[in-house]
C-alpha cells in the first residue's frame, strides 16, 4: 500500500494529492493547497493552466486507504481519503498549540502535555476547584487591548476562562468572555457552561458549549459566539474597576 500511496505525494508540501486531482500539461501532480500558491510545475516547470482533471488517478485513490497526516506523532488510522479531513480534525495525536490568548507563546504538543505546559510557563493563572466560581476581571479600565485568564476544574476536567477587551474601533471597546475545554471537541459537546454578570439590580447571562481549545478564542470573538459586552456596560456591573462573571460549568 505504501507504494501506491507515494505515488500521490505533493513534490512541495510532501502531503497527499487528493481528489479533485489535478496535473499539469506534463501529467506531474501538485495538491490543491499548493497549487493556489504556484504558476509553475514544481517538477518540470510547464504552466499549470489550463487545469487539467486525472481521472484515472482518482479512481486509483478511492481505491486506497491513506495514513493519517498524524501518523508520525502516533496515529495508526488508514482513512479513504474523503474520511481524511474529518477525522484530522479532531484526530487525538495532532499538536495542541498553547491555548492562552495572544500570539506570543508558540508552543505546541500533545493534550496530554497542555496542562503542563500552563502551569509551568504561564504561572500567574489561578486555578479555582469546582462547578460554579466567580472569575473576577481586577482593573477593567486598563487602556488598549487586555487578557484576563483562569481556569476552572471540575467533572475531571479542566477549563480556561478567557475575558478579552478590544477596541473594535477607535474609542469603542467591548468586552468577549468565554469557556474554553481542555479537550477535544468531541469532550467539549458533554458540558454547557453560564456565564452571568450580576449587579445593581441587573443581570446579563449567556450559555453555550465550551469550545475545544483546538479551535481558540478568535474565531468564537471574531463571530461573536460568547458574552459580548462594552464599556457601558461592564461599568453597570463592575466595582472599583474590578468585574466579577459567575461561571457555571453543568454536564449535558
Amino acid at each position: 500500500h505504501h507504494e501506491l500511496t507515494s505515488l500521490f505525494e505533493c513534490p512541495v508540501c510532501f502531503d497527499y494529492v487528493l481528489p479533485p486531482i489535478l496535473q499539469c500539461q506534463a501529467g506531474h501532480l501538485v495538491c490543491n493547497q499548493c497549487r493556489q500558491k504556484l504558476s509553475l510545475c514544481p517538477t518540470c516547470r510547464g504552466s499549470l493552466t489550463p487545469s487539467i482533471r486525472n481521472l484515472a488517478m482518482e479512481k486509483v485513490a478511492s481505491a486506497v486507504l491513506f495514513p493519517c497526516k498524524y501518523a508520525t506523532t502516533g496515529c495508526s488510522l488508514t482513512l479513504h481519503h474523503t474520511e481524511k479531513p474529518e477525522h484530522e480534525d479532531i484526530c487525538e495525536y495532532r499538536p495542541y498549540s498553547c491555548p492562552c490568548p495572544g500570539a506570543s507563546c508558540k508552543w505546541q504538543g500533545s493534550l496530554e502535555a497542555v496542562m503542563s505546559h500552563l502551569m509551568h510557563a504561564h504561572k500567574s493563572i489561578t486555578t479555582l476547584q469546582g462547578e460554579d466560581i466567580v472569575f473576577l476581571a481586577t482593573d477593567i479600565n486598563l487602556p488598549g487591548a487586555v487578557d484576563w485568564v483562569m481556569m476552572q476544574s471540575c467533572f475531571g476536567h479542566h477549563f480556561m476562562l478567557v475575558l478579552e477587551k478590544q477596541e473594535k474601533y477607535e474609542g469603542h471597546q467591548q468586552f468577549f468572555a468565554i469557556v474554553l475545554l481542555i479537550g477535544t471537541r468531541k469532550q467539549a459537546e458533554n458540558f454547557a457552561y453560564r456565564l452571568e454578570l450580576n449587579g445593581n439590580r441587573r443581570r446579563l447571562t449567556w450559555e453555550a458549549t465550551p469550545r475545544s481549545i483546538h479551535d481558540g478564542v478568535s474565531a468564537a470573538i471574531l463571530n461573536s459566539d460568547c458574552l459580548v459586552f462594552d464599556t457601558a456596560i461592564a461599568h453597570l456591573f463592575a466595582d472599583n474597576g474590578n468585574l466579577g462573571i459567575n461561571v457555571t460549568i453543568s454536564t449535558c
